[in-house]
């Protein structure tokens, strides 16, 4: 937990449905990932690639999880917020968030650009240290014109549902490392990191830092991403871990 009174710890992580590898050596990494979680001591967690269900995972794997991933992967006291973007033959999957502190208000909304991806936003508002703080989870397409537009109606949704005094939390992934995307979000008046880049993707072999927090009404105070085999057997993507201090 965080040490300093007005410290806050967040992560964001895309899980990649809790199962890794291809064909028969696929293995089920959702109790690994569990552990993982809990181990990187967030205040709030933000997820991608959440499964609420999938009927043949389900068959497949003995000891797949009886519920939601997103509840399976709550740590103890902390809350569990989860919405779908993608519906799929066998199931569902989406954004979720877990936080330690209190949930006032969540709500989700739709940013498929193409009916090739179905992607989300899920806005969680939080109670931390007396103030609300609101929480948006994202993860843009792959297609560069797709996130210009994405990123063009997640400014039109901080400005139609947030306050402009309201601490502000964007995380996710972007699936886009560049500095256009830092320039974009600054011009929103958020707060992007100015140290160095931590790349995320690939796990095995990270090249490309594809997971961002930004942040308005907090100061950056750290970033960073652990490396290691037991990382990238877990997933795809590096969590990347980013910490705040909230500005009076």
């Amino acid at each position: 937990m965080s040490t300093s009174t007005q410290l806050i710890r967040v992560v964001t992580y895309n899980i990649h449905k809790g199962v890794q590898g291809i064909g028969p050596a696929r293995r089920l990494e959702i109790h690994n990932l569990a552990q993982a979680v809990e181990s990187l001591d967030a205040d709030v967690v933000c997820l991608q690639e959440v499964r609420h269900l999938n009927r043949r995972e389900e068959k497949r794997f003995v000891h797949w999880p009886a519920g939601g991933q997103a509840d399976f992967l709550a740590p103890l006291g902390y809350n569990s917020v989860y919405r779908t973007n993608a519906v799929t033959r066998h199931g569902e999957h989406g954004n979720a968030l877990l936080s330690r502190w209190p949930v006032l208000a969540q709500q989700h909304e739709d940013m498929s650009d193409h009916r090739f991806e179905q992607r989300g936003l899920l806005h969680v508002e939080l109670s931390a240290f007396g103030r609300n703080v609101h929480v948006l989870v994202v993860h843009l397409g792959l297609v560069r014109a797709s996130r210009v537009r994405q990123v063009e109606q997640l400014k039109r949704f901080i400005q139609r549902e947030i306050p402009a005094d309201a601490p502000l939390l964007i995380a996710g992934d972007f699936n886009e490392g560049g500095w256009r995307l830092r320039l974009a979000l600054e011009a929103m008046g958020l707060n992007t990191w100015a140290g160095l880049p931590q790349p995320t993707f690939p796990a095995r072999l990270p090249l490309a830092q594809l997971d961002h927090v930004f942040a308005r009404g907090l100061q950056p105070v750290s970033l960073s991403a652990p490396q290691g085999r037991l990382w990238w057997r877990m997933s795809d993507h590096l969590p990347l871990i980013a910490e705040f201090r909230l500005i009076d």
